[in-house]
């Protein structure tokens, strides 16, 4: 049975590592995103199309894989963090949304569809993904959450004033509430999971920010492409140095 159930799953075992490489992903996303759509001058429109066009192929690619493969899984989820900031980006300031109303829609938007999955498949635990079906709404729901992490984080460090280290520290300080509570309490694990997957996206884009962002505004102004190419290579680093295997268990 565990042998079945490992070849069908095609997400990782949520471990330490997981959420390392998580939160450089996220922060990958808003260099990343950042440097098609601000360092190109592509803009939000043109920078959300390319990031969309990856996005689509790479979760076509993992749903028609027949096992979990760590690179192509990565990969896809570099894929939501890129669109995610794009796209949040263009509805907060091109199309003149904010951040308060880009942050109600797209928290909306996450929430509809943990409640269609869950009404759909019964479960939204990471455990449960072992169809195509569970797989579409898995991915529609990080696209969700990684697009309202960018918005976010935006929020919290431009119209709320806290700066980008303040954001980082806020959204940090909730992810050690989660921790706590995963320890001490006997909260869902799946409640918790979600929550800490959807709190890593604006801890990213705050931190992505610090990192690209001129001083003037608060940032370390470092190049956009520099700092997606060095998070870049730690992702890589993190998967060759430490092998992960597909989840079997609810978390």
């Amino acid at each position: 049975m565990t042998t079945i159930k490992q070849s069908l799953a095609k997400v990782p075992e949520v471990t330490l590592i997981f959420w390392i490489i998580k939160i450089a992903a996220t922060t990958l996303g808003e260099t990343g995103g950042d440097a098609v759509s601000m360092s190109m001058q592509l803009g939000y429109l043109v920078g959300t199309g390319i990031f969309a066009t990856i996005f689509l192929a790479a979760v076509t690619a993992q749903i028609k894989a027949k096992s979990f493969r760590p690179l192509l899984y990565w990969t896809t989820i570099v894929a939501t963090t890129t669109v995610g900031t794009t796209l949040a980006d263009f509805a907060d300031r091109s199309l003149g949304i904010g951040y308060a109303g880009g942050s109600t829609i797209l928290l909306a938007l996450l929430l509809a569809s943990l409640f269609v999955w869950h009404r759909t498949l019964g479960s939204v635990s990471v455990d449960s993904i072992n169809s195509p079906k569970a797989e579409a709404f898995y991915w529609v729901t990080i696209m969700f959450s990684q697009t309202l992490g960018t918005a976010l984080g935006d929020w919290t460090a431009d119209t709320a004033g806290l700066g980008y280290t303040g954001a980082a520290l806020i959204f940090g300080s909730l992810l050690l509430l989660i921790l706590l509570a995963y320890f001490l309490t006997n909260l869902s694990r799946t409640v918790l999971f979600w929550g800490a997957f959807i709190l890593t996206r604006p801890l990213g884009a705050a931190v992505g920010d610090f990192l690209d962002k001129p001083h003037g505004q608060g940032g370390l102004e470092l190049s956009r492409y520099t700092a997606s190419g060095a998070l870049l290579a730690f992702m890589l680093l993190s998967l060759f140095l430490f092998r992960q295997k597909a989840a079997e268990a609810p978390h």
